[in-house]
């Protein structure tokens, strides 16, 4: 990829009178193989690859893009989006500023330590009927129905150049892998349980996540939970919440509510609102030990990237600190309403996507508890290690979590399996309950949704096990 024609499309814009211009070269490449059962049901190679403009007149933005890659085709969409802007500029109530941030002029790339071609198409369709065999294999009473597994391979390429000086080339090669596995007994009911795992870089991945293994033993802990689990305790007791739902709610009650576009109301229409409102940086939403962090820059995070689709630098964003509301994620218009620098937050999901403030990777930061820690003292409590389902309400405020994998604590030891305990609470009660944080931070994978049309990105979402005060569980 060369910068020469997004270069061409900003001098292009400026000629035309734009007081700022940007443009970025996004290309996509992925590889997909899908199965059920162990059986491929399709696959498929696929690539995006074009260019987005835009440009700032008169107080307004106007954008524009093309999947044609010549000066021809640049300079129609550069025409059109400044069109798009000047006719805004007539109706703007308020002018769009852009915010500084710390443009940079650099080049990156993500190196696999083992690359996608050192793998050839036979081993990779063997992972999926050699996971079923195991899979299926590993419970005597119970019954694997379905597995379906989806993997992907994908680079992403970007050419980010503007008009004050920007130019910032990335590769970012991910391997993300797709599951759902439904579990039944005749007598006993239907598990069913969604996850994904994905990281930045190459084939490494399939080592560390071991997925046969894990999977195998996972399905077993399920079969028991079908079998052996007791509904919680009635009463409020101390409640250990799992590393995996801590990250959902940090992602979801933390990170959404916290995008500053959402914050203004931009998003009320398609993703719902926020409790946040503009001054409520200084909030208190929690106490002490809630501290949740989106970092972009975590080496093999399925969210890395070291600059945004604006050229500004990432770095760690405390959105909140110690129980206070800090900071939101922002895009260059946003942060210029607030009066802040941007934080490179903006993020696109193709070069026919405006970049927009989103998440990376999502935490809250750990604490130094083992997790025997967390369990000890608790005469009665329950220990909720994963989610089947969730919801949570367009504000970011009501929420509710279904437990998949739960344990009863009995005197500081995990005793009897627990089944469909519920978690349901508001977000500053989450954030004001936790007793204690663990040590030990893991992360999950997603892609993050958002924006009309929607955009969706890799994210890592995660935190440690907590322990939360006086929780009454329901059963779903």
């Amino acid at each position: 990829m060369s910068e020469d024609l997004a270069l061409y499309a900003v001098d292009y814009a400026c000629k035309l009178g734009a007081l700022y211009s940007e443009a970025r070269i996004h290309r996509v490449d992925e590889f997909t193989v899908m199965s059920r059962n162990g059986v491929i049901v399709g696959s498929s190679k696929e690539a995006s690859n074009g260019i987005g403009v835009r440009v700032l007149v008169d107080g307004a933005l106007g954008f524009a893009s093309t999947n044609t890659l010549s000066k021809e085709a640049i300079r129609r969409i550069v025409e059109e989006a400044y069109s798009h802007a000047r006719a805004l500029s007539k109706v703007m109530k308020k002018p769009i500023t852009f915010a500084p941030g710390r443009l940079g002029r650099v080049s990156y790339s993500v190196e696999e330590e083992k690359k996608f071609s050192d793998l050839v198409l036979d081993e990779k369709i063997k992972l999926h009927s050699d996971l079923w065999k195991r899979v299926s294999s590993a419970v005597s009473e119970a019954r694997v129905n379905v597995l379906t597994l989806r993997y992907i391979e994908s680079v992403e390429e970007k050419i980010v150049v503007n008009s004050e000086g920007a130019l910032v080339k990335s590769r970012i090669p991910r391997l993300c892998m797709m599951l759902n596995i439904v579990i039944s007994h005749p007598q006993k009911g239907t598990i069913q349980r969604l996850e994904e795992h994905g990281g930045s870089g190459g084939l490494e991945w399939l080592k560390k996540w071991d997925l046969e293994e894990k999977l195998a033993e996972d399905v077993k802990r399920y079969e028991r939970i079908l079998l052996e689990a007791i509904e919680p305790p009635k009463e409020e007791i101390p409640v250990v919440v799992g590393s995996e739902i801590v990250g959902i709610i940090v992602h979801e009650s933390c990170g959404h509510p916290s995008e500053a576009d959402r914050i203004l109301g931009r998003e009320a229409a398609q993703a719902g609102k926020s409790f946040i409102k503009p001054n409520m940086v200084g909030y208190r939403i929690g106490n002490e030990l809630a501290t949740v962090v989106d970092n972009p820059t975590i080496p093999g995070s399925f969210g890395f990237y070291l600059y945004d689709d604006e050229g500004v630098a990432a770095r760690p964003k405390y959105l909140y600190r110690e129980g206070i509301v800090n900071e939101f994620l922002h895009n260059r218009w946003t942060a210029s309403i607030f009066g802040v620098e941007s934080n490179g937050s903006a993020r696109s999901m193709n070069y026919a996507s405006e970049p927009i403030p989103r998440m990376s990777n999502t935490y809250l930061k750990p604490g130094d508890h083992s997790f025997g820690e967390l369990l000890e003292g608790i005469k009665l409590g329950v220990y909720v290690k994963s989610y089947m389902e969730w919801n949570i309400d367009d504000e970011r405020w009501s929420q509710r979590y279904g437990g998949l994998e739960a344990y009863l604590i009995e005197n500081g030891e995990l005793t009897k399996y627990i089944r469909n305990p519920v978690l349901e609470l508001t977000t500053k009660a989450f954030y004001s309950s936790i007793d204690a944080v663990g040590k030990e931070l893991k992360f999950y994978t997603g892609f993050c949704g958002k924006g009309e049309p929607s955009q969706a990105v890799p994210v890592w979402f995660g935190g440690p096990d907590v322990r939360l005060k006086k929780i009454r569980l329901g059963v779903g």
